[in-house]
């Protein structure tokens, strides 16, 4: 069992957390020491007419140094018959903001190092891992000893032994695996990494392997684009003014030209390779900077006029035409396995019924430009692809798509938009048959593979991420046996049934494998690890996650996990955090989220996610319940889900609870306040405070109220946009709510917390605004995004431990 070390010096021993505390480390890892001599001195000051410092030499000796003993104190360690340095270190896994001061007593020549910087007499601590170095100097006669002393707010718990809870920079700093495509023959794939050290510098770097052996072969310096028929991949040169794509061979690095003089835009190879379709965008009309008209609620956004069209570019000839042509602009789907066809869809507006975005759908003959005309005002519409013959094609859709012929929900109740199915369509004679009418995960990622004619999807399955084989001539879908909880990427080798993914475990970063599939059993022939996730987490320790499952009030099972922190001690009694979905996806077992219940483990939390109604993944009637509650049966189930979990484990303070959320999540936190005492405190990111006005607002206000209020509005259905909206019950809120926003939200528009704020500020309640300086939607800056997490957890050490040392560091009292 590890040592931990504790020496309180104190003459009060009362337990106030803010209470001064001294704490005195004389026991060290030792590195050294290390013989060093003083300079030959030509003269008694240098350039700068100063005398020689001897505390100069320290620097003699890094400060990583691994540790070759232990010091226990007395005198410390130096050599006979030379001068010396040698380094002390111990560490410190603080969960709480730690204040005060430090001193190093004893050596004459000394200097203290916290996580390498060196450090004053002031001591702040962020919740964190930390490393204290001493680096000394001696004589060969020195007598002296060593104390580092801490004075502050509590007691703090040191150890010799290099113990490393998950904490925040484990959320942003590291290596993490982000793609991996595979060659059209399978053979080779190419895996994509993203690395960013302390401060966010952030790298790329790309490693080509053997599929079947995991190899090494080389590490490209960017990452490749298979063709789509050879095992070669394109990359892009600028000759001039010219666009130019290579051919490369993989194994030898042979490049030669593929293409000259390529039009600008993003581009699709054909599947044989003679020609790349184009996509370009056209210019709308402009408008005075200063005056300008709108000319519907999408026209807020940047680039909403301008148009895409496709373009043809012929390998052989390098000859490039325009093949489609309009004012609703076009974007390619697919293209049929023989090269003869390509999926033409464009989508339009029509506001005066929802859904306000329609799409009509063409087929067009690759070497006349003939279409057909699919589909006209196709409703609830997703992408196409073409079967390996060419005579079908693959639709995503929501339930409603196809005048509802894949919903399971009777007449009166509206689906879910982002519950997703797969349909398929008939060319010849336009028969549509859904074909996940009754599978209850939703679809996400889709492939209908030429090698073996089936077809691979991905889809959020409760609140895992499974990946799915369809045998489109029987129906039949079977689930396949990969690693991992969360697959959020795979890619399918165009020639092989080979399928590489990417895939998170509940408790470890994402890994990465390739798989033969053996399409008659839907199983593999066998599977390799590219890349193992461990190897991202480091020696970075974690708690443990449980399932926890309740039945609702209504008879419904919501699914549940519980988070317990590494040293987890049942006897003890834990304050916990409860998060839930945002947007309409269920809280997935996506390790590396900002909301990182593991993160909240280490600071001394338990967690609990739940996936209350409303969420995809469940089924289409769990999902529906997103639409036209504004909110009601998710908080029941969350309030619900709450007190049971907290009956059913005595460790968790029930008068200690914190609940968080983003988005639909953030308008969920402040919604919650006004139905409930339970929770001890509150934080809504980017939260909707008001139903009516986030309605006309941002880029998406209108278009996300097709969701989750559809065919209701504000002149109909005030008891949804009004009645449940926060803003209008702001008097029944009593729980301290920290309200956080970017202040270029374009999504959920900073007005929302505004209002809010307002009406808790005139209220007199306890409430906190922070806003994030050109920040979205989503914190992404690495600085800014530092400090947005540390306002979450200071603000739940405030009010869940009683200790408002962080917060007051984060955000010191102004006397105004």
């Amino acid at each position: 069992m590890k040592k931990v070390l504790f020496v309180l010096f104190a003459a009060n021993c009362a337990l106030s957390s803010m209470a001064q505390v001294k704490t005195a480390v004389s026991e060290f890892n030792v590195a050294g020491p290390y013989a060093i001599a003083t300079p030959f001195a030509i003269d008694t000051v240098d350039v700068q007419g100063k005398k020689f410092d001897p505390n100069s030499q320290l620097g003699a000796i890094a400060l990583t140094s691994q540790p070759t003993g232990k010091f226990a104190g007395g005198v410390l360690p130096s050599l006979p018959d030379s001068k010396s340095v040698g380094v002390l270190s111990f560490y410190v896994n603080n969960a709480d903001f730690i204040k005060g001061k430090v001193e190093v007593k004893g050596p004459k020549h000394a200097k203290l190092y916290i996580d390498g910087v060196e450090a004053g007499g002031d001591l702040k601590l962020a919740p964190e891992h930390h490393t204290f170095t001493v680096q000394y100097l001696a004589e060969p006669k020195d007598t002296d000893s060593i104390q580092v002393v801490i004075d502050a707010n509590k007691a703090v718990a040191y150890t010799l032994e290099k113990q490393h809870p998950y904490m925040v920079h484990d959320l942003t700093d590291g290596k993490r695996v982000r793609g991996i495509n595979v060659s059209a023959d399978g053979q080779l794939v190419c895996v994509s990494y993203q690395t960013t050290d302390r401060g966010g510098n952030s790298r790329w770097n790309y490693e080509l392997r053997d599929a079947k052996t995991g190899k090494l072969i080389s590490q490209p310096s960017r990452n490749p684009r298979w063709m789509p028929k050879s095992c070669a991949w394109l990359e892009e040169e600028k000759e001039g003014d010219k666009r130019v794509l290579y051919r490369v061979e993989p194994r030898t690095g042979v490049r030669s030209r593929y293409a000259y003089d390529v039009p600008e835009g993003s581009y699709s190879v054909a599947p044989t390779e003679d020609y790349l379709i184009i996509t370009k965008e056209a210019e709308g009309p402009k408008e005075d900077e200063d005056v300008f008209e709108v000319l519907e609620m999408d026209d807020r956004q940047p680039g909403w006029r301008k148009r895409s069209y496709l373009v043809k570019y012929d390998v052989k000839t390098g000859i490039s035409q325009r093949i489609t042509f309009g004012n609703k602009g076009e974007y390619l789907s697919d293209i049929s396995q023989d090269g003869s066809k390509l999926l033409v869809i464009s989508n339009r507006s029509r506001l005066t019924k929802r859904p306000t975005t329609v799409s009509d759908v063409y087929v067009m003959d690759a070497r006349t430009l003939q279409v057909d005309t699919l589909l006209s005002g196709a409703e609830f519409l997703g992408s196409g692809s073409f079967s390996p013959d060419g005579k079908q094609i693959l639709f995503t859709g929501n339930p409603e798509a196809f005048n509802r012929i894949g919903c399971v929900l009777p007449a009166s109740l509206t689906p879910s938009m982002t519950e997703n199915e797969l349909f398929l369509f008939d060319i010849a004679s336009k028969q549509v048959t859904p074909l996940t009418k009754d599978f209850n995960p939703s679809v996400e990622s889709v492939d209908w593979s030429w090698a073996d004619g089936q077809v691979y999807f991905s889809a959020e399955d409760k609140d895992y991420v499974n990946i799915f084989t369809l045998n489109p001539k029987t129906g039949k879908i079977t689930q396949l046996p990969i690693q991992g909880d969360y697959a959020y990427r795979f890619d399918m080798a165009s020639q092989a049934p080979v399928l590489a993914y990417l895939s998170y475990k509940t408790m470890e970063p994402a890994s990465a494998y390739v798989a033969t599939v053996n399409s008659k059993k839907s199983t593999f022939n066998g599977q390799r690890t590219m890349f193992d996730g461990k190897e991202a987490l480091g020696d970075a320790e974690i708690g443990t996650c449980q399932d926890w499952n309740f039945i609702n009030s209504r008879g419904d099972k919501v699914y549940g996990r519980l988070y317990l922190p590494k040293d987890f001690d049942a006897s003890k009694k834990y304050p916990m955090i409860v998060y839930y979905y945002g947007g309409c996806s269920p809280v997935s077992r996506y390790f590396e989220s900002p909301y990182a219940p593991q993160y909240w483990n280490s600071l001394g939390y338990v967690a609990y996610i739940l996936q209350p109604s409303g969420a995809t993944g469940f089924g289409q009637e769990w999902a529906s319940r997103h639409v036209n509650t504004a909110g009601r049966g998710p908080a029941e189930d969350i309030i619900e889900g709450t007190k049971k979990i907290c009956e059913a484990h005595p460790f968790i303070n029930k008068e200690k609870i914190g609940c968080m959320g983003a988005s639909y999540g953030g308008f969920m936190t402040q919604y919650l306040q006004t139905q409930t005492n339970i929770f001890a405190a509150a934080v809504s990111h980017a939260g909707i405070a008001n139903h009516t006005s986030y309605w006309g607002e941002g880029y998406w206000g209108y278009n996300y109220s097709e969701v989750s209020m559809a065919n209701s509005y504000p002149w109909s259905h005030r008891q949804l946009y009004v009645d449940q909206s926060p803003l209008f019950n702001a008097d029944k809120i009593h729980t301290p709510l920290l309200l956080l926003h970017g202040n270029a939200d374009t999504n959920v528009p900073l007005i929302e917390s505004l209002q809010m704020f307002t009406a808790l500020k005139l209220l007199g309640r306890e409430v906190a605004l922070v806003e994030v300086t050109g920040e979205n939607h989503h914190i992404l800056d690495y600085a800014k995004k530092e400090k947005w997490l540390a306002t979450q957890m200071a603000w739940f050490q405030k009010w869940l431990k009683d200790d408002p040392t962080w917060w007051d560091a984060l955000y010191p009292k102004k006397h105004l």
